[in-house]
């Protein structure tokens, strides 16, 4: 951040309004980020309500734009998006609200696309090594485990869908 240099709550506010301004934030980040500027607390809160009012900080539209773009980019699941989210502090609320907003069809869409591709990379492998190293990687994106087992049954019994 700024060494030894305080920013006023003006200078402050500007430097959040672009911060916010190009990318969603969750509260959290935007609270480390005045407070790095040399802020207290009241005008750290006074400042977050400004950004708020303006809508600059939403954290309903962060939390749904954070979900969709894990889901989309990475492939987590569930479980590992709304553990980031609750890393960052944001509302139960809106993590249900932003789990509402990724389509059940793609979701198990992705789960299978992701188990095949794991499985079919493991090819040499001992089949229980495989199917452990398959549900480890899957696990870790944030699946759950109900859907992983049905996904697993498939891959083993070798019904693969359209490739």
């Amino acid at each position: 951040m700024l060494q030894g240099k305080r920013l006023t709550p003006d200078q402050a506010l500007q430097k959040a309004r672009h911060f916010c301004g190009y990318q969603e934030r969750c509260h959290q980040e935007v609270k480390n980020k005045l407070f790095g500027f040399g802020l207290n607390r009241q005008e750290v809160d006074n400042l977050l309500s400004t950004l708020i009012e303006e809508d600059y900080l939403n954290e309903e539209r962060f939390a749904i734009q954070f979900a969709g773009g894990k889901f989309r980019m990475k492939g987590w699941g569930r479980g590992r998006i709304k553990n980031e989210l609750l890393q960052r502090q944001v509302s139960e609320y809106c993590i249900k609200k932003a789990m509402k907003e990724i389509p059940e069809s793609a979701y198990l869409e992705t789960l299978e696309k992701l188990a095949r591709n794991r499985w079919d990379s493991l090819k040499g492998e001992d089949k229980l090594l495989r199917l452990r190293k398959t549900q480890d990687h899957l696990l870790y994106k944030g699946y759950e485990w109900d859907l992983i087992k049905e996904v697993l049954k498939g891959l083993q019994s070798g019904q693969t869908s359209d490739e």
